[in-house]
């Protein structure tokens, strides 16, 4: 089985609904290492009820539409499949609990070539079901390494974004724990290569890896932290492009550089290999 161009941008993914309370605004937060130091009251805020704030890139794991990349007939081999790129546009700050629907589709397919894989690029729009507002626009990119030469039309990726070639302005180190996979599935990927050793040897990798999703949400923690003084209502526009698994416990160093006023650049460095897991990052955010 393989990709069909036409038969995989018509694809019908169902909505999504989901209903959320803090108790979910929490796991998501120690999902990323939050409240590892329990005397930090800053990070306590995200993982403590009592004036509970949220988490910006939460809004990525909300309404999720599942794994339909397995689920659905898409011809894609999902064993094979790791995060691309991810850009996330929020119009307004989560509350901690809420109901919330997604509305899905595939908006591109890249043929990189036999041998090579394909990029499938997927759009999720969340609304507050209630008011019918858009609470944030969801960009995805997936590479799916066992799907190249299906026959997709011969065009390049757009350029992603480029940081910076100086030494940062700033730099954000947050450890990973062990446990992160494991926690952070449980704010809805349960892709088995981020839980069961036996996958992940199949897919190529010698243990479980960290969800990309969850080391962007790191990065967005570590941007909140620094340029936003932990304000997630300054928080407007977050991209970036996955470039090296992470495994969980490893720390995670967030270079930055600010471009102009309310726009940075960021990647992010597995500091125990000393290897860029997440670049070309981009923080569009209120000063």
């Amino acid at each position: 089985m393989a990709i069909v161009y036409d038969e995989l941008l018509n694809l019908s993914i169902p909505d999504s609904e989901q209903s959320y309370t803090w108790k979910d605004s929490i796991m998501y937060a120690l999902g990323l290492g939050l409240g590892l130091d329990p005397g930090d009251p800053e990070e306590l805020a995200f993982v403590y009820e009592e004036r509970q704030k949220v988490l910006p890139t939460q809004a990525v794991v909300l309404a999720h539409p599942g794994f339909w990349m397995r689920d659905l007939d898409t011809g894609i081999d999902w064993v094979r499949l790791v995060a691309g790129e991810f850009d996330l546009t929020l119009t307004a700050p989560l509350p901690p609990g809420g109901t919330v629907t997604g509305h899905s589709k595939v908006i591109d397919v890249f043929d990189k070539g036999e041998g090579r894989g394909a990029v499938v690029q997927s759009q999720r729009i969340l609304t507050d079901k209630e008011s019918g507002k858009e609470i944030a626009t969801i960009r995805q990119s997936t590479f799916c390494r066992g799907d190249g030469g299906f026959g997709g039309p011969a065009r390049q990726q757009p350029k992603p974004h480029q940081v910076p070639d100086r030494a940062p302005d700033l730099i954000c180190e947050l450890p990973t724990s062990t446990q992160g996979a494991l926690l952070y599935r449980l704010s809805g990927d349960l892709n088995p290569l981020h839980a069961d050793p036996s996958v992940a040897i199949k897919a190529g990798f010698p243990k479980p890896i960290l969800h990309g999703l969850a080391t962007f949400g790191v990065a967005g923690h570590a941007l909140l932290k620094v340029l936003c003084d932990y304000q997630p209502e300054r928080f407007r526009r977050i991209g970036a492009r996955f470039t090296a698994p992470v495994f969980p416990g490893e720390t995670l160093r967030t270079e930055i550089w600010q471009d102009e006023e309310g726009v940075a650049s960021f990647q992010v460095r597995c500091i125990d290999r000393d290897v860029v897991a997440v670049g070309h990052g981009r923080l569009e955010y209120d000063t």
